[in-house]
Protein backbone atom coordinates (compact mmCIF):
# COMPACT_ATOMS: atom_id res chain seq x y z
CA UNK A 1 0.00 0.00 0.00
CA UNK A 2 2.81 2.39 0.89
CA UNK A 3 4.45 1.62 -2.42
CA UNK A 4 1.24 2.52 -4.23
CA UNK A 5 1.05 5.82 -2.32
CA UNK A 6 4.63 6.61 -3.24
CA UNK A 7 3.86 5.93 -6.87
CA UNK A 8 1.05 8.47 -6.70
CA UNK A 9 3.32 11.02 -5.08
CA UNK A 10 2.22 10.52 -1.50
CA UNK A 11 4.07 9.36 1.60
CA UNK A 12 4.17 12.69 3.39
CA UNK A 13 6.32 14.37 0.79
CA UNK A 14 4.68 17.53 -0.50
CA UNK A 15 4.24 17.57 -4.25
CA UNK A 16 3.20 20.60 -6.20
CA UNK A 17 -0.30 20.05 -7.57
CA UNK A 18 -0.54 20.27 -11.34
CA UNK A 19 -2.76 22.83 -12.93
CA UNK A 20 -6.11 21.86 -14.33
CA UNK A 21 -4.86 22.20 -17.90
CA UNK A 22 -1.85 20.00 -17.13
CA UNK A 23 -4.06 17.33 -15.57
CA UNK A 24 -6.46 17.39 -18.51
CA UNK A 25 -3.56 17.06 -20.94
CA UNK A 26 -2.14 14.10 -19.00
CA UNK A 27 -5.53 12.38 -19.02
CA UNK A 28 -5.85 12.87 -22.76
CA UNK A 29 -2.42 11.36 -23.29
CA UNK A 30 -3.41 8.39 -21.11
CA UNK A 31 -6.63 7.95 -23.11
CA UNK A 32 -4.64 7.94 -26.33
CA UNK A 33 -2.22 5.33 -24.93
CA UNK A 34 -5.02 3.06 -23.71
CA UNK A 35 -6.85 3.37 -27.03
CA UNK A 36 -3.74 2.17 -28.84
CA UNK A 37 -3.49 -0.69 -26.32
CA UNK A 38 -7.09 -1.61 -27.13
CA UNK A 39 -6.34 -1.81 -30.83
CA UNK A 40 -3.31 -3.98 -30.13
CA UNK A 41 -5.28 -6.38 -27.93
CA UNK A 42 -8.14 -6.64 -30.41
CA UNK A 43 -5.67 -7.62 -33.13
CA UNK A 44 -4.04 -10.19 -30.80
CA UNK A 45 -7.45 -11.66 -30.02
CA UNK A 46 -8.19 -12.03 -33.74
CA UNK A 47 -4.84 -13.76 -34.28
CA UNK A 48 -5.44 -16.20 -31.42
CA UNK A 49 -8.87 -17.07 -32.82
CA UNK A 50 -7.30 -17.81 -36.19
CA UNK A 51 -4.63 -19.92 -34.47
CA UNK A 52 -7.24 -21.88 -32.50
CA UNK A 53 -9.27 -22.58 -35.63
CA UNK A 54 -6.15 -23.63 -37.56
CA UNK A 55 -4.98 -26.10 -34.91
CA UNK A 56 -8.39 -27.23 -33.72
CA UNK A 57 -8.26 -30.65 -35.36
CA UNK A 58 -4.52 -31.05 -35.91
CA UNK A 59 -3.00 -29.84 -32.66
CA UNK A 60 -5.51 -29.66 -29.87
CA UNK A 61 -2.93 -28.47 -27.31
CA UNK A 62 -1.89 -25.51 -29.47
CA UNK A 63 -5.53 -24.62 -30.03
CA UNK A 64 -6.24 -24.64 -26.31
CA UNK A 65 -3.19 -22.47 -25.59
CA UNK A 66 -4.40 -19.96 -28.22
CA UNK A 67 -7.81 -19.82 -26.57
CA UNK A 68 -6.22 -19.24 -23.16
CA UNK A 69 -4.18 -16.37 -24.53
CA UNK A 70 -7.33 -14.98 -26.15
CA UNK A 71 -9.07 -15.06 -22.77
CA UNK A 72 -6.20 -13.15 -21.12
CA UNK A 73 -6.27 -10.54 -23.88
CA UNK A 74 -10.03 -10.21 -23.55
CA UNK A 75 -9.65 -9.73 -19.78
CA UNK A 76 -7.04 -7.02 -20.33
CA UNK A 77 -9.29 -5.42 -22.95
CA UNK A 78 -12.17 -5.34 -20.49
CA UNK A 79 -9.95 -3.73 -17.85
CA UNK A 80 -8.82 -1.10 -20.32
CA UNK A 81 -12.43 -0.38 -21.26
CA UNK A 82 -13.25 0.24 -17.61
CA UNK A 83 -10.14 2.37 -17.12
CA UNK A 84 -10.95 4.44 -20.19
CA UNK A 85 -14.47 5.06 -18.92
CA UNK A 86 -13.10 6.26 -15.59
CA UNK A 87 -10.50 8.48 -17.23
CA UNK A 88 -13.05 9.97 -19.62
CA UNK A 89 -15.37 10.75 -16.71
CA UNK A 90 -12.51 12.34 -14.74
CA UNK A 91 -11.36 14.37 -17.74
CA UNK A 92 -14.88 15.66 -18.41
CA UNK A 93 -15.27 16.56 -14.74
CA UNK A 94 -11.97 18.45 -14.82
CA UNK A 95 -12.95 20.25 -18.04
CA UNK A 96 -16.28 21.24 -16.53
CA UNK A 97 -14.56 22.37 -13.34
CA UNK A 98 -12.06 24.37 -15.38
CA UNK A 99 -14.90 25.95 -17.37
CA UNK A 100 -16.77 26.81 -14.21
CA UNK A 101 -13.60 28.26 -12.69
CA UNK A 102 -13.01 30.45 -15.74
CA UNK A 103 -16.63 31.57 -15.77
CA UNK A 104 -16.58 32.41 -12.08
CA UNK A 105 -13.24 34.17 -12.42
CA UNK A 106 -14.51 36.29 -15.30
CA UNK A 107 -17.74 37.03 -13.48
CA UNK A 108 -15.73 38.06 -10.43
CA UNK A 109 -13.59 40.37 -12.56
CA UNK A 110 -16.71 41.86 -14.12
CA UNK A 111 -18.25 42.39 -10.69
CA UNK A 112 -15.09 44.14 -9.46
CA UNK A 113 -15.00 46.31 -12.58
CA UNK A 114 -18.65 47.21 -12.15
CA UNK A 115 -18.09 48.01 -8.48
CA UNK A 116 -15.13 50.22 -9.41
CA UNK A 117 -17.19 52.09 -11.99
CA UNK A 118 -20.07 52.54 -9.56
CA UNK A 119 -17.68 53.84 -6.93
CA UNK A 120 -16.41 56.42 -9.40
CA UNK A 121 -19.94 57.59 -10.15
CA UNK A 122 -21.61 57.21 -6.76
CA UNK A 123 -25.32 57.08 -6.03
CA UNK A 124 -25.35 60.64 -4.68
CA UNK A 125 -23.68 61.91 -7.83
CA UNK A 126 -26.29 60.15 -9.96
CA UNK A 127 -29.13 61.72 -7.95
CA UNK A 128 -27.53 65.16 -8.22
CA UNK A 129 -26.98 64.67 -11.95
CA UNK A 130 -30.57 63.59 -12.57
CA UNK A 131 -31.85 66.52 -10.51
CA UNK A 132 -29.67 68.90 -12.52
CA UNK A 133 -30.90 67.39 -15.79
CA UNK A 134 -34.52 67.84 -14.68
CA UNK A 135 -33.80 71.43 -13.66
CA UNK A 136 -32.18 72.22 -16.99
CA UNK A 137 -35.12 70.67 -18.85
CA UNK A 138 -37.56 72.84 -16.92
CA UNK A 139 -35.40 75.88 -17.65
CA UNK A 140 -35.36 74.99 -21.36
CA UNK A 141 -39.18 74.85 -21.36
CA UNK A 142 -39.40 78.24 -19.67
CA UNK A 143 -36.98 79.74 -22.18
CA UNK A 144 -38.96 78.32 -25.10
CA UNK A 145 -42.21 79.70 -23.72
CA UNK A 146 -40.60 83.10 -23.09
CA UNK A 147 -39.21 83.25 -26.62
CA UNK A 148 -42.52 82.30 -28.24
CA UNK A 149 -44.58 84.78 -26.17
CA UNK A 150 -45.31 88.00 -28.18
CA UNK A 151 -44.18 90.64 -25.67
CA UNK A 152 -44.95 94.30 -26.60
CA UNK A 153 -47.90 93.43 -28.85
CA UNK A 154 -50.87 92.15 -26.91
CA UNK A 155 -50.03 92.20 -23.23
CA UNK A 156 -49.14 95.93 -23.32
CA UNK A 157 -52.77 97.06 -23.85
CA UNK A 158 -55.92 96.34 -21.88
CA UNK A 159 -58.65 94.69 -23.95
CA UNK A 160 -61.47 96.57 -22.15
CA UNK A 161 -59.85 99.89 -23.00
CA UNK A 162 -59.57 98.87 -26.63
CA UNK A 163 -63.25 97.90 -26.77
CA UNK A 164 -64.28 101.24 -25.22
CA UNK A 165 -62.21 103.10 -27.78
CA UNK A 166 -63.81 101.08 -30.55
CA UNK A 167 -67.29 102.01 -29.27
CA UNK A 168 -66.32 105.68 -29.27
CA UNK A 169 -65.14 105.42 -32.86
CA UNK A 170 -68.38 103.75 -33.89
CA UNK A 171 -70.43 106.43 -32.12
CA UNK A 172 -68.45 109.17 -33.88
CA UNK A 173 -69.13 107.53 -37.22
CA UNK A 174 -72.85 107.28 -36.40
CA UNK A 175 -73.01 110.96 -35.39
CA UNK A 176 -71.27 111.95 -38.60
CA UNK A 177 -73.81 110.05 -40.68
CA UNK A 178 -76.69 111.77 -38.86
CA UNK A 179 -75.19 115.20 -39.53
CA UNK A 180 -74.84 114.37 -43.21
CA UNK A 181 -78.54 113.42 -43.38
CA UNK A 182 -79.67 116.68 -41.69
CA UNK A 183 -77.56 118.75 -44.08
CA UNK A 184 -79.46 117.41 -47.05
CA UNK A 185 -82.76 119.19 -45.95
CA UNK A 186 -81.50 122.64 -47.19
CA UNK A 187 -80.82 121.36 -50.65
CA UNK A 188 -83.22 123.10 -53.20
CA UNK A 189 -85.84 120.90 -54.81
CA UNK A 190 -85.75 120.43 -58.55
CA UNK A 191 -87.81 123.02 -60.61
CA UNK A 192 -91.22 122.21 -61.98
CA UNK A 193 -91.10 121.45 -65.66
CA UNK A 194 -92.43 124.39 -67.71
CA UNK A 195 -93.98 122.30 -70.43
CA UNK A 196 -97.81 121.95 -70.38
CA UNK A 197 -99.43 118.59 -70.06
CA UNK A 198 -101.40 117.38 -73.04
CA UNK A 199 -105.20 118.16 -72.87
CA UNK A 200 -107.81 115.44 -73.15
CA UNK A 201 -109.91 115.39 -76.32
CA UNK A 202 -113.34 117.21 -76.09
CA UNK A 203 -115.28 114.13 -77.07
CA UNK A 204 -113.62 112.21 -74.28
CA UNK A 205 -114.50 114.97 -71.76
CA UNK A 206 -118.17 114.98 -72.78
CA UNK A 207 -118.30 111.19 -72.55
CA UNK A 208 -116.88 111.30 -69.03
CA UNK A 209 -119.42 113.96 -68.01
CA UNK A 210 -122.30 111.84 -69.30
CA UNK A 211 -121.01 108.86 -67.36
CA UNK A 212 -120.83 110.93 -64.19
CA UNK A 213 -124.37 112.27 -64.62
CA UNK A 214 -125.71 108.79 -65.19
CA UNK A 215 -123.87 107.52 -62.11
CA UNK A 216 -125.30 110.36 -60.00
CA UNK A 217 -128.86 109.73 -61.21
CA UNK A 218 -128.54 106.05 -60.44
CA UNK A 219 -127.27 106.72 -56.92
CA UNK A 220 -130.23 109.05 -56.06
CA UNK A 221 -132.96 106.57 -57.07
Amino acid sequence: MSRFIKMLGGGGKSVKAPTTQEAIQRLRETEEMLTKKQDFLEKKIEQEIITAKKNGMKNKRAALMALKRKKRYEKQLGQIDGTLSTIEYQREALENANTNTEVLKNMGMAAKAMKHEHEKVGVDNVDDLMAEIAEQQDLAVEISEAISKPYGFNDEFDEDDLLAELEELEQEELDKNLLDIQGTEDVPLPSVPSTTLPTRPAAKVEEDEDDMAELQAWSTN
